[in-house]
C-alpha cells in the first residue's frame, strides 16, 4: 500500500530571508495587528458577547473572519512568540467560552440574533462553514501553544453537530451550503484521534447532492419555494449531483475548492479510491480548462464562480484571493496522496501570482478579486464593487484574514516527509528540521528563488541510516543541473513524478547544488480560450509578469510584442532591488488618425 506524505509540522520550517520570508514578516508585523483592529472596530471580536440593541449586530459569517485571524495568529506564534498577541487571542477565546451554550453550540449570530433559525437554512446561512473555520483555528492554536481550552470548546461543538447530523433515524441529512467543515473535521480528527469527527466528514461528503435535495426540503419547511433559489441550480454550491459523479468544477469557486480539499482529505484517510478518482477528475478539469495562468480560478463575479471550459476572460476574471488559497489547499492535499509535482506546480503558481497579489507589499491593503486586465475607472472598465486599488478592508472580509493565515503557515507547504524520505516542494532560504525515520535531519537552504533558479542545500544534521531527498523539478523548468559535493548527477530525463531523487548515507556537511536555468518564456493560451487570441503572457520561472500602461506610454490594446523580439532580464534598473524586470522592443500603434476631428 502506498504511503501518503505528511506535511511538515508548524515548527519544522523556518524561512529566514527572501520573498516568502519577507512576506511572512510583513504579515506578522503589520497585517495581523491591523486585521485585529478591523475585527474589533467592526464588532466582529465582540460578536460573542453582543447584546440586543447594541451597535454592530453580528452577521451570519463574522465568526469565520475572526477564526481565520486566530488561525493566522497561531501559525505566527509557532515561529515568533508574542505575549501581547497571545493575550489578545486568549481574550477572544474566553468570550467564546462564555457564549457557548450548555449543549455545546457556538455561533454568535444564531445565539444572539436568530436563535430560532438554528440549523434551518444550511444552504445560505454559513452555519457549518463558521463552525469549520473555528475548528481549524482551534487545532492550530493547540498545536502552536499547547493550550487545550479552545480545542475543548470546539470538540464540544463538533460533538453537538455530530448528534444533529448523520445517518440516524432522528438526525438531519443536511450538509453545508458553503463547504469548509469537511476539511476542518479531518484536522480535528487528526488532532484528537476521535473517529466520530472523521465519520462526520465522510457523512457530509457522501450525503451531498443526493435526491430528493435536502435544500428543497429545508426551504419548504421555512415556507419558501425551492424554485425561487436565486442561483437557480445547486451546482452553484456543488450539490447538484453526488460528489463521486462530479467531473467538472462548477459553481462558487471558493466553495468548490474547499469541498475538493475535504474530499481529498477523506479519500486519504479512508482509502476511498472512487472518491480520489473524482478528485483527480476535478483537478484535471480545473487546471487544464478552468484556471488562469496566474493560478486564479473563478471566471466571473456573477456568483463568484466557474463557468464553462476555456471561458477565461482576462478583464472580468474574478480570481478571488480566497479561491486561489482554496486551490492551494486542494493541491497540497492531492500532493500528499499522489506524490506528483504537478500539484506542487499549481500550488506554487497560485501562491506567487494570485495569493501574494491579494495583499500589498506593506501588508495593509487587499484585493478581493484579481482580474488579469484592468481598465482605468475613467473608462468604466471595472466593477464598482472592487476598485482597481487594494482596499484596507471589506464588508465581506473573507479574503484579508484568509491570506494572513496562508502566509503565516507557509512552512507547511515547503516540504513533506515519508518513512525514509524528505520531499522539498517549494524553494526558499531557511532551515528544515524533520525526522527521516531513523533520526533528525536538519537542512539549510540558500536561494533567491523565485528570482533566480540556483538553490544550495547543506546537510547540517544527518541520521544514522540512509534516506532519500526528493527535490521538485518544476514544470516551468526546461532543464536542471544537480550535484552532490561537487559530483554531477544525471538529470537529462525528467522523473515521472517530477521529483529528482537522491538516496544515500548522508553526512553532516554534505552539499547539494541545484539549478533550474531561468529565461523569459512566452506562454500562449489554449486556442479555445477565445479571449486570449493573439495574446501571449510573459513568465520567468514561476512568476507571471504584468504589462503596465503607465510604463509603456500607450493603451495596452495598442502594444504588441513581435514574435522574434528578444526579451532581456534587467536586474540593474529594476525599481525593486533584487527583482528583475523584463525588457523587450515592442510596437506601439498610433491612434492619432483614429481620434475624432
Amino acid at each position: 500500500m502506498q504511503t501518503n506524505l505528511t506535511p511538515a509540522p508548524l515548527h519544522a520550517v523556518e524561512l529566514t530571508s527572501g520573498l516568502l520570508a519577507e512576506r511572512m514578516e510583513v504579515n506578522r508585523r503589520t497585517t495581523l495587528p491591523i486585521e485585529y483592529e478591523h475585527c474589533r472596530d467592526t464588532g466582529r471580536l465582540g460578536a460573542w458577547t453582543w447584546k440586543p440593541g447594541s451597535p454592530n449586530q453580528p452577521h451570519h459569517f463574522w465568526d469565520s473572519d475572526v477564526a481565520k485571524w486566530i488561525e493566522a495568529a497561531a501559525y505566527s506564534l509557532a515561529q515568533n512568540p508574542d505575549p501581547d498577541l497571545e493575550k489578545r487571542v486568549d481574550a477572544v477565546i474566553a468570550d467564546m467560552a462564555s457564549a457557548q451554550l450548555p449543549d455545546g453550540y457556538l455561533n454568535s449570530y444564531f445565539i444572539h440574533v436568530d436563535p430560532s433559525g438554528r440549523w434551518t437554512n444550511l444552504r445560505d446561512m454559513h452555519e457549518l462553514y463558521c463552525a469549520g473555520h473555528l475548528m481549524e483555528a482551534a487545532v492550530a492554536w493547540h498545536e502552536a501553544t499547547g493550550k487545550r481550552q479552545f480545542l475543548d470548546i470546539m470538540c464540544r461543538y463538533a460533538d453537538t453537530i455530530a448528534t444533529v447530523f448523520g445517518p440516524g433515524e432522528n438526525q438531519l441529512k443536511g450538509y453545508p451550503g458553503h463547504e469548509e467543515i469537511e476539511l476542518a473535521l479531518i484536522k480535528l480528527y487528526r488532532a484528537t484521534g476521535e473517529k466520530r469527527y472523521l465519520d462526520l466528514a465522510c457523512f457530509f461528503v457522501d450525503e451531498r447532492g443526493k435526491t430528493p435535495y435536502y435544500y428543497d426540503e429545508e426551504a419548504r419547511k421555512r415556507g419558501e419555494d425551492p424554485q425561487r433559489y436565486p442561483f437557480r441550480t445547486y451546482a452553484y454550491c456543488q450539490a447538484h449531483i453526488p460528489v463521486r459523479e462530479q467531473k467538472s468544477a462548477e459553481g462558487h469557486s471558493v466553495r468548490a475548492c474547499y469541498l475538493y480539499a475535504g474530499m481529498a482529505d477523506v479519500a486519504a484517510e479512508t482509502g476511498d479510491a472512487d472518491l480520489l478518482a473524482a478528485c483527480r477528475a476535478l483537478w484535471e478539469n480545473i487546471t487544464t480548462r478552468r484556471m488562469y495562468i496566474t493560478g486564479g480560478v473563478g471566471s466571473t463575479g456573477q456568483g463568484e464562480r466557474f463557468t464553462i471550459d476555456y471561458d477565461l476572460p482576462p478583464e472580468t476574471a474574478y480570481a478571488e484571493t480566497c479561491a486561489a488559497i482554496a486551490l492551494m489547499f486542494f493541491a497540497h492535499r492531492m500532493l500528499q496522496v499522489e506524490k506528483r509535482s504537478v500539484y506542487a506546480d499549481v500550488m506554487e503558481q497560485a501562491l506567487y501570482n494570485n495569493v501574494l497579489a491579494g495583499v500589498s507589499r506593506d501588508g495593509d491593503s487587499f484585493f478581493y478579486a484579481n482580474p488579469l486586465l484592468v481598465h482605468p475607472p475613467s473608462r468604466g472598465g471595472w466593477d464598482a464593487r472592487f476598485p482597481p486599488e487594494r482596499q484596507p478592508w471589506f464588508g465581506c472580509a473573507c479574503c484579508p484574514p484568509n491570506v494572513a493565515r496562508l502566509l503565516a503557515s507557509l512552512g507547511i507547504y515547503v516540504c513533506s516527509r515519508a518513512p525514509g524520505e524528505i520531499w522539498l516542494h517549494l524553494y526558499a532560504t531557511g532551515r528544515v528540521r524533520l525526522d527521516a525515520g531513523s533520526g533528525p535531519v536538519v537542512l539549510s537552504v540558500e536561494t533567491t528563488y523565485p528570482w533566480d533558479g540556483r538553490i544550495e542545500i547543506s546537510v547540517d544534521t544527518a541520521p544514522a541510516d540512509p534516506f532519500t531527498l526528493r527535490l521538485r523539478f518544476p514544470g516551468w523548468a526546461d532543464a536542471a543541473r544537480l550535484a552532490v559535493n561537487g559530483q554531477s548527477v544525471d538529470t537529462s530525463e525528467r522523473p515521472a513524478d517530477g521529483y529528482l531523487s537522491l538516496h544515500r548515507h548522508w553526512q553532516a556537511g554534505d552539499r547539494i547544488s541545484l539549478e533550474f536555468p531561468m529565461s523569459p518564456q512566452r506562454i500562449k493560451a489554449h486556442p479555445a480560450v477565445r479571449h486570449a487570441a493573439g495574446m501571449v503572457a510573459l513568465r520567468r520561472g514561476p512568476v507571471v509578469y504584468c504589462l503596465e500602461e503607465e510604463d509603456n506610454g500607450a493603451d495596452l490594446a495598442a502594444i504588441s510584442l513581435p514574435a522574434d523580439a528578444a526579451i532581456d532580464c534587467d536586474f540593474a534598473d529594476s525599481p525593486f532591488p533584487g527583482i528583475p524586470m523584463l525588457r523587450a522592443s515592442g510596437l506601439r500603434q498610433s491612434i492619432e488618425d483614429w481620434d475624432d476631428p
